[in-house]
């Protein structure tokens, strides 16, 4: 937002280069909060097009009127509250978002009756919710919702896949004077030529 204000637009390449690894999402983002973006085409850098996005005459909709809704802030807060405001995914703290635990694309608004429909993620464990989402076989056929509820990115707990695929994770976030812990583990991932999250595996296998 503070680079179409700035500039007049915002590109795809700066939405990069600023962090977001799915410039898309973000301009959904954007837009699901009420801004009315409009999407464009410029040159990259690089001389290809790409997408760039400025703002309609008018500085706001009503993202009711596409069915989706925008929570309020108290309910917002409250959800962040409720699962002691961390992620829900890694446990960082920072950056919290609420999303639909079911893809709304998927779903719609209808999970939203159900017990627990939301989950409180951190922006980073968000963008790779998306990314997963918008390329599993589900989101892009189907669309059934039941499988999107056994998927590790809606119930992190308690899950049967990742995307339709046979996996299981642990995103884990080292915070503090646990900070020491995982240079340790750094350290000897580079003494034993392995990367971090394999190291982590060797360790648990001898424990």
């Amino acid at each position: 937002m503070d680079s179409i204000v700035t500039n007049g637009l915002v590109t795809t390449e700066e939405i990069n280069r600023a962090g977001y690894e799915h410039p898309p999402r973000a301009v959904r983002d954007a837009r699901e909060l009420g801004f009315a973006i409009k999407t464009i085409k410029v040159k990259h850098s690089n001389g290809r097009q790409i997408a760039a996005y400025l703002f309609m005459e008018d500085s706001a909709i009503d993202v009711r009127k596409s069915g989706r809704l925008a929570l309020p802030k108290k309910l917002r807060n409250a959800l962040i509250e409720a699962v002691g405001k961390r992620c829900q995914i890694c446990s960082a703290n920072e950056n919290l978002q609420v999303d639909h635990r079911v893809p709304y694309e998927v779903a719609g608004e209808s999970e939203a009756k159900l017990l627990d429909p939301y989950l409180v993620l951190c922006g980073s464990c968000n963008r790779k919710k998306s990314w997963a989402c918008e390329h599993c076989r589900n989101w892009l056929q189907e669309k059934m919702v039941e499988v999107c509820r056994t998927c590790y990115w809606a119930e992190p707990n308690d899950y049967v896949h990742i995307a339709l695929e046979p996996q299981r994770r642990a995103d884990l976030v080292w915070m503090g004077e646990e900070v020491h812990d995982y240079e340790r583990i750094c350290e000897k991932s580079e003494a034993s030529g392995r990367s971090v999250p394999e190291e982590i595996k060797d360790i648990l296998r001898k424990s």
